[in-house]
């Protein structure tokens, strides 16, 4: 089985607003760069969107660490927020311990769903805009992809 890394990083100009994600997917010294964007979208999304688009990449089941600067993703697999978020389900909707409904409950499955498919052996936490080489590659290309999602909306006909 494969082991990999996949390096991850969302950006957002208001929230919402405009959004970029990347993913950068690291085998050995073989590196895979992905990133596009959203015209109304919130950072979260983009931060979920990055790791579902690395995973998606994956063509077989792989050993996957997991490295990005959203403490949203980390936590939610390392403190387990998921396995909570789903026995506080009512009607099909998750819960946050407050009862409120869990924000973005679909990527969430989809994220679900697309770990299922691998060995996930670690959720870490980067510091963001810390000179981590890989966050900051990370951040450049969300932020580009961030942009060109705000020109097309400017560009946009009325």
């Amino acid at each position: 089985m494969s082991a990999i890394t996949i390096y991850t990083d969302g950006a957002c100009m208001g929230n919402p607003g405009p959004g970029g994600w990347a993913a950068i997917v690291v085998q050995g010294g073989r590196e895979l760069e992905l990133s596009g964007g959203m015209a109304h979208t919130t950072n979260n999304q983009m931060e979920l969107q990055a790791v579902i688009s690395g995973l998606k990449a994956l063509k077989k089941s792989c050993k996957v660490s997991v490295c990005t600067d959203s403490k949203y993703i980390t936590k939610a697999f390392n403190d387990d927020w998921i396995s909570d978020w789903k026995l506080r389900a009512k009607d099909g909707i998750w819960r946050t311990s407050s009862r409120k409904p869990v924000a973005n409950q679909a990527l969430w499955e989809e994220l679900i769903r697309l770990v299922s498919l691998h060995e996930v052996e670690a959720w870490d936490w980067v510091k963001g805009h810390n000179k981590h080489v890989y966050n900051e590659r990370c951040d450049a290309l969300a932020v580009t992809a961030r942009d060109a999602a705000y020109a097309a909306l400017l560009l946009a006909p009325s």
